[in-house]
């Protein structure tokens, strides 16, 4: 018994050890020399930019979105089947607690994860295969992953963490009235149509609303912005120097400790289906 009293202590410790280093290591990338690099580089990505730099970009910008926008009903086929396990998905606090303080405390923002900066939730991919087909022929593509909306939910005025990618929403579920569940951009407020996509650059303040008794689903997806050369190399270096940083690398492990539940979720469901 003393034994194990005796060593609960020194794992505890060993464990505050890593968490306090690795919040230190997140702290001086960002804070101390990524934050004054980045922001300095967005002056220029802004010049560089191939898309212009305004909050809103329209539809007609890019090649691709004719064609995530043709397949959107089979996207939507899929959702429906994952949005019957709703109440059981991970909130986005729960895959990036980070970010939790400026976007959402409540269980009101749910999320089933394809994508995260360049790196597969392979067993979420693998529930939705035609899904994952279509966004890995997007040039550029991130992150992608469904976005959920319960009833109520606001997202709070927040501004992105880096402006060299380009959000774009692709309406999947969207309930009426439409006027109660939209987004601003800046100064401008847009609404979401099912089948469209909305483009926009989420480093300029934004937030949204679902006003609505209905769920609102889009899938979100995170797009390396077109530039420039010498801005695109140094945008994609960036991107995976990212993509390498404790902060996206937590946000991985939880999502893999979220894969375990939901394995044992669609497993208990085929099981009970028989």
């Amino acid at each position: 018994m003393s034994s194990n009293l005796n060593s609960n202590p020194t794992q505890a410790n060993n464990k505050f050890s890593l968490d306090s280093f690795k919040q230190a290591l997140r702290d001086f990338l960002i804070y101390g020399v990524g934050e004054p690099i980045i922001r300095q580089l967005e002056k220029l990505i802004g010049r560089y930019s191939l898309i212009g730099n305004t909050p809103f970009f329209e539809r007609e910008q890019f090649e691709w979105v004719p064609q995530l926008e043709a397949n959107w009903k089979t996207i939507r086929q899929e959702l429906d089947e994952i949005l019957k396990y709703r109440d059981d998905l991970p909130n986005f606090q729960d895959i990036s607690p980070d970010q939790a303080y400026q976007t959402s405390k409540d269980n009101l923002w749910k999320t089933y994860f394809l994508y995260g900066y360049g790196i597969k939730a392979e067993k979420n991919c693998d529930r939705t295969p035609k899904t994952t087909r279509i966004i890995e022929q997007i040039p550029g593509m991130k992150t992608a992953f469904f976005s959920i909306l319960l009833p109520g939910k606001h997202i709070p005025e927040h501004c992105g963490p880096y402006k060299g990618v380009i959000r774009c929403l692709l309406g999947l579920k969207i309930p009426e009235p439409r006027e109660k569940c939209r987004i601003r951009v800046w100064d401008e407020t847009r609404h979401w149509e099912e089948g469209k996509c909305m483009l926009f650059d989420d480093s300029f303040p934004h937030e949204a609303w679902n006003e609505t008794d209905d769920v609102r689903v889009v899938l979100f997806l995170d797009i390396v912005r077109p530039m420039r050369f010498p801005l695109s190399l140094i945008n994609n270096l960036l991107l995976k120097l990212i993509a390498a940083s404790p902060y996206v690398q937590d946000g991985t492990k939880n999502q893999r400790k979220w894969d375990s539940r939901l394995d044992e979720l669609f497993a208990a469901t085929v099981v009970k289906n028989q």
